[in-house]
């Protein structure tokens, strides 16, 4: 979840455009998350011994669930319904740290944590 989302908010962040940033986010993930759900359902279904398969075969089912409905469905609605909506912070929320993967503008006044120092 937070690769696709640090790499929507990347391209927001570049363009301002929250539609082509959504669809962006969402095409340039799709392979690395599609390909590390077959093989964690792989891993999974490799179990022996009966409660390991029955364990496994949950795990395998969840895991096919998120890569697919959620990451490819549900995620790029929900951030496409609120638009620019989704990077404003309510200033009762403005004491909470700014996280950030990458180096970047920090909001005025809120200490960056994480980037490059």
């Amino acid at each position: 979840m937070f690769l696709l989302l640090s790499r929507i908010q990347e391209r927001y962040n570049q363009t301002k455009n929250n539609s082509e940033s959504v669809m962006h986010g969402v095409t340039t993930t799709a392979s690395l998350i599609t390909g590390a759900a077959v093989i964690m359902v792989a891993v999974f279904a490799a179990g022996r011994m009966v409660p390991l398969q029955q364990f496994g075969f949950g795990l395998a089912v969840a895991v096919l669930v998120d890569a697919t409905i959620v990451r490819t469905v549900l995620v790029p609605s929900t951030m496409q319904l609120p638009g620019d909506r989704n990077w404003y912070l309510h200033s009762f929320l403005k004491w909470l740290p700014e996280f950030r993967i990458e180096a970047g503008e920090a909001r005025e006044g809120a200490p960056a944590v994480g980037g490059d120092d």
